[in-house]
């Protein structure tokens, strides 16, 4: 089984550690793919013209006033790494809180859990990485597109494996596609208005229930062997889950539904 999460916008610097070595995270064929990125990521970081600053906070989808993510990024080949589960912070990981797993349910999601990112492509929640700005929907010069980069790595280096939960969104569910043994999962939250129910993505509820989600699938020790099996799995645990209908040879698609009290 694999559990596909997106990274967090939050990250946690690590404050010591050894640097990343890219050929030293899960998948190490994405060794060379991920150097290239790092190394166009961090040039374009350090150019120091207003005009060239400019360009770079836009490419990656910042303000004037989140300069200092290009600093960071200029010095990730040597900056402090650390485990990804303590480096990315944002509410789904906060939710999940792997370092309160016990030590079963710990390795349950570190084994499952695959996290996509725009500069490493995926790692485990146990690789060490730095703390880094690059999302998988920038364009990045000499490179391109990191989406349909990654995808072309991944397709050839990731392995389909089943039954899968994906959990990703946007750019990070473009970057693989897991294959027929796969459910991708959206989360909505339910309120009643006029009295009548409404169902909406409101993202926090989204990320948060994601996280909770994992916590739930891993302290359970859950071992579905199809994703009928997973989907059951997860209505063991109370979650409200409704499998919607898709084309023929489509993906499996099911929403998690979170009834406001």
């Amino acid at each position: 089984m694999l559990i596909l999460l997106p990274p967090s916008e939050g990250k946690t610097a690590p404050s010591a550690g050894e640097p990343v070595d890219p050929a030293a995270l899960w998948l190490p064929k994405l060794a060379t793919a991920r150097r290239r990125v790092l190394g166009k990521l961090a040039a374009m970081s350090r150019r120091r013209s207003p005009r060239a600053v400019a360009e770079s906070l836009e490419v990656l989808g910042l303000s004037a006033g989140q300069r200092g993510e290009l600093e960071r990024n200029a010095g990730l080949a040597t900056a402090p790494a650390a485990p990804a589960a303590e480096v990315y912070s944002g509410v789904l990981y906060e939710a999940l809180d792997v370092a309160t797993l016990a030590p079963d349910a710990r390795a349950w999601v570190t084994d499952r859990a695959v996290v996509f990112s725009g500069l490493w492509g995926v790692v485990r929640l146990t690789d060490r990485i730095p703390a880094y700005r690059c999302s998988a929907g920038v364009t990045l010069p000499g490179i391109g597109g990191l989406t349909p980069y990654w995808k072309s790595a991944l397709t050839r280096h990731l392995p389909a494996a089943g039954p899968v939960l994906d959990l990703r969104s946007g750019a990070y569910a473009a970057m693989w596609a897991p294959g027929p043994q796969a459910v991708a999962l959206r989360v909505l939250h339910e309120r009643i208005v006029g009295g009548e129910p409404r169902r909406s993505v409101v993202s926090h509820f989204n990320k948060a229930t994601k996280g909770r989600l994992v916590r739930a699938l891993a302290e359970e020790g859950a071992a579905p062997g199809s994703v009928d099996e997973l989907l059951t799995a997860l209505r063991d645990l109370k979650y409200t889950v409704e499998e919607q209908p898709v084309a023929a040879g489509r993906p499996r698609q099911a929403d998690v539904v979170v009834r406001e009290l």
